[in-house]
């Protein structure tokens, strides 16, 4: 099974909000649908946003890059609303020189995550649930680094609907 229900909803009330997508191999899928609904299909929320749709991929390998051209089309035509960072596992290395998981790419760029974030924007998570923990020490490490109470930072996050999870 995939994701269902209201957690993988785009909020459409604010064109300019930064979506920020971490998925693990078939996860990718919802992030397709956002993605062709805000950049490929003609759509009232597509023609009015103005915010920045950053996805995140984590695969073993590189032939396991689901969609790969569509994301290149995408960014290629809108250079300023979207971005895209792999984490190829078995053939990149983190900065601790061990493989490169979907969270040590996210790591890369928690300050202007955290900055966007705290800006209002949503992140959202789909894959299979054991890159959760991972995901969570990372940030709860990040969170440690900036002098931040991670559950404090997590329970404003939820509050605020901007942590959205669909992981099975």
């Amino acid at each position: 099974t995939g994701p269902a229900g209201k957690v993988m909803l785009l909020p459409e009330e604010d064109p300019s909000t930064d979506y920020i997508m971490v998925a693990t191999g078939t996860g990718i899928a919802p992030y397709r649908g956002f993605i062709r609904r805000l950049f490929v299909e003609n759509t009232p929320a597509g023609n009015a946003y103005k915010g920045e749709a950053w996805l995140f991929l984590g695969v073993a390998n590189s032939d396991a890059l689901l969609y790969d051209d569509e994301w290149q089309e995408v960014l290629q035509e809108y250079p300023d609303n979207f971005r895209l960072d792999y984490a190829i596992s078995r053939e990149q290395e983190n900065k601790k020189g061990g493989k490169m998981y979907v969270q040590d790419k996210v790591e890369e760029y928690a300050d202007e995550i955290f900055n966007k974030l705290d800006s209002g924007a949503h992140i959202y998570f789909c894959g299979l649930k054991g890159m959760m923990p991972g995901i969570q020490d990372m940030l709860a490490e990040v969170c440690k680094g900036k002098d931040i109470d991670y559950g404090e930072w997590l329970k404003g996050l939820k509050k605020n609907k901007q942590w959205h999870v669909e992981v099975y």
